[in-house]
This record gives structure tokens, C-alpha cells and sequence, in this order.
């Protein structure tokens, strides 16, 4: 999906989205409904969640230089850890006040409380329907739509609080309903924020084990060591590996060198489920690496 289209998209999503997080928050303030406030909490997140995803992706496409050798490559992981974290304030903040309510329900009229409810499950359908193409493209894109699934999934709680309310006077469904919503919203928000924190954490790339690439390496002919091996992820699409490769000292001088070299990134490219294109490898010899051991032994 181009940058344009991908822009586009959440323009859409995030002018219907801001448009029914007014609706919704003049509703919460009309019924004083938990289960609706919760929502409206949540729809604002996904507000924030949009914004920052579209500030993220006219940010990323922006050419590289010699300051920004990424250029704003990571821009969407640090949008998705501010969306994740706002989700978790909102999901907490419900837990705690949907258990305060279970035991000391307010009135909330159901009628008033189910048409908020279907308001806003039609206008996130339409946002879902327009971000789904585009869910696989990016984090950035993935957190967005994830952000809008379960926000129809709170207005189904609300919808369903709201006839439980308006049929059978039971008032505690609407803080029930919170509850649900908040359990939807932990879960996400955990989940993009370890995400999210692993990239920024330059963890290794999920899917790649570095033990299994060194050892795929060494059973390269000439090579003789591996070490320092690293492996993180700049963003969407962009591991990276860089690693030192130890080879026998005649390979600088029979040509060698230059060949295994070419064998180790193409392994890393091709032979492995996560395929690094961005490698650096340094070759050395076994007398600098005796060298260099030598003086970690001995500073």
C-alpha cells in the first residue's frame, strides 16, 4: 500500500471517529452511563491514536540523510507506544470505576444509552471497513485498525447494556458492560506496548533466532568464528544484523574473503523466516581476533 493511500485511509477513519466521539461524549454526559463514558474514553484514544498515526505516516515517507540515515522510520513504533499507553490509563481508569459501580449502580436510561450505542458501532464499522485492506502494512497501520475493531466491540457492550437496561430495569449492566470493554482494552494495550518496547528496546526481530544464524554461518566454508552478532528492528519491514565473521588469515590473500562475504548475506537474506536485507558484517582474520581477545583478557 502507497504512503498516499495509506494517509488517506486514516483521514477517513479519523474524521468519522472524531465525528462520533462528539456524539458519544455529549451522550455519556446525558445518561451518565459508565459503560458509554468508557467508550467515549476509548473513542478518544483512538482519536489520539489516529492522529498520531497519521503524523507518523506523512512523517516516514520523508527522505533520508546524512543526519537521518533512517529517516523517521521509527516514527510509527513511538505513535503505536503512545497509543498503547493511552489505552492502558483508559482501561484501568474503567476497571476501577466499574467495580465502584457494581456496588453503588447509578440510573442510566437504556433507550437514550442503545442509541449512542448503535451510533457509534455504525460509524466504527465504516472506519473498520476502510482501515482493513491496509492492517498488514505497518505497526503504525495494525495499531490503528486494532484500535477501531475494539471500539466496536465497546459499542456492542453498550448496545447490549443499553436493551438489558431498557427491557429489565437491571441497572448493573452498565457497568458490567465497562468492565467487559476495559477487558478488551488490557489485553491490546499490553500487547502493543511489549511490541512496541522491543523495537525501541532493539530486541532481536521476532521470528529470528541469532543461535540459529550463527550457526548456519559457521557451516559456511572458511568461516572459522562468529561473534558479536546483533540483530534489531528500525520498523515496519526493516530488520537489521550486523556481526563479525572470522575467517583463515589466507583468505585475504587467496580472495576468499570477498566470497564469504557474499555467501553470509545471502544466507541472512534468504535461508531464514525473517529476511535481513540491511546486513553488515565485518570480516576479520584469526590473528586479529587473537589480538582482539587478547585484549579483553588483558586491558
Amino acid at each position: 500500500m502507497s504512503a498516499t493511500d495509506t494517509r488517506k485511509r486514516l483521514w477517513i477513519a479519523f474524521g468519522i471517529t472524531f465525528v462520533v466521539l462528539i456524539a458519544q461524549a455529549v451522550g455519556a454526559f446525558l445518561t451518565g452511563s459508565l459503560a458509554l463514558l468508557t467508550d467515549t474514553a476509548h473513542m478518544l484514544t483512538d482519536v489520539s491514536g489516529l492522529a498520531m498515526a497519521l503524523v507518523a505516516a506523512t512523517l516516514i515517507p520523508r527522505p533520508t540523510s546524512s543526519k537521518r540515515t533512517w529517516g523517521f522510520r521509527r516514527a510509527e513504533v513511538i505513535a503505536a507506544f503512545a497509543q498503547a499507553a493511552l489505552l492502558l490509563v483508559v482501561g484501568i481508569y474503567s476497571a476501577i470505576e466499574g467495580v465502584r459501580r457494581l456496588f453503588d449502580p447509578p440510573d442510566v436510561p437504556g433507550t437514550e444509552l442503545l442509541v449512542f450505542g448503535v451510533i457509534g458501532l455504525a460509524a466504527n464499522v465504516v472506519a473498520i471497513s476502510v482501515l482493513a485492506s491496509g492492517r498488514g502494512s505497518s505497526l503504525n497501520m495494525r495499531a490503528a485498525f486494532l484500535e477501531v475493531i475494539n471500539d466496536a466491540l465497546g459499542s456492542v457492550g453498550v448496545i447490549v447494556a443499553g436493551i438489558v437496561i431498557a427491557t429489565t430495569g437491571f441497572v448493573r449492566a452498565d457497568p458490567i458492560a465497562g468492565l467487559v470493554i476495559a477487558a478488551l482494552i488490557l489485553p491490546r494495550a499490553v500487547t502493543l506496548i511489549r511490541e512496541s518496547v522491543g523495537v525501541l528496546m532493539e530486541f532481536t526481530p521476532a521470528g529470528l533466532d541469532l543461535d540459529d544464524v550463527r550457526r548456519h554461518v559457521l557451516e559456511l566454508e572458511h568461516v572459522i568464528d562468529v561473534h558479536d552478532l546483533h540483530a534489531s528492528t528500525v520498523g515496519t519491514g526493516l530488520p537489521t544484523l550486523t556481526g563479525h565473521i572470522v575467517v583463515r588469515d589466507e583468505c585475504f590473500t587467496d580472495g576468499h574473503a570477498v566470497e564469504v562475504l557474499g555467501q553470509v548475506k545471502d544466507c541472512v537474506a534468504e535461508h531464514f523466516d525473517v529476511a535481513i536485507e540491511h546486513a553488515t558484517f565485518q570480516i576479520e582474520t584469526e590473528r586479529i581476533r587473537a589480538r582482539e581477545s587478547d585484549d579483553i583478557t588483558h586491558p
